[in-house]
């Protein structure tokens, strides 16, 4: 299912004439590698930065400094890996996996944004399972979220 939604990213992306890009955490590069491998990705996927510690949220993302598992952390990583790519749309997850808590949010709590020209728009999700689960659905609905800001641009 994960790699028939990276390609409809794929296809609404190449079909529009657009780039993508991604700014990921939790998911410490799968969301990328997702894209990566749909068709044709080496024309419209742009790239994406994994930030996994928060240091380089802050340094090469432009995430204020302070607590990382928000809404305001996922849209300064989307507008931020936008500026470093020059994409026309990306997406940016961060989030707790488990299996314990982190900055107060359980595991399972997950931020995720859409950038396009036309703005931002945020995402909160709280998934149940082990952390290999909760990746597996932080990577389905940012692909989806994804999926949705491409046909409304």
């Amino acid at each position: 299912m994960l790699d028939r939604l990276a390609d409809d990213v794929g296809a609404h992306a190449h079909g529009a004439g657009l780039t993508v890009a991604v700014a990921e955490s939790l998911t410490g590069g799968s969301l990328s590698a997702r894209l990566a491998k749909a068709e044709n990705a080496g024309e419209w996927f742009a790239g994406g930065v994994v930030g996994y510690t928060n240091a380089t949220k802050y340094r090469v993302l432009g995430v204020p400094e302070g607590p990382v598992v928000t809404a305001e952390a996922a849209r300064a990583m989307a507008l931020g890996v936008l500026r470093i790519t020059g994409a026309d749309a990306a997406v940016a997850v961060t989030g707790v996996g488990g299996p314990g808590e982190e900055e107060g949010r359980p595991a399972g709590t997950v931020f995720m944004c859409t950038a396009t020209r036309r703005g931002t728009h945020d995402f909160a999700h709280v998934f149940d399972g082990e952390p290999d689960e909760v990746v597996a659905l932080t990577i389905e609905h940012a692909l989806r979220h994804l999926s949705g800001a491409l046909l409304s641009d």
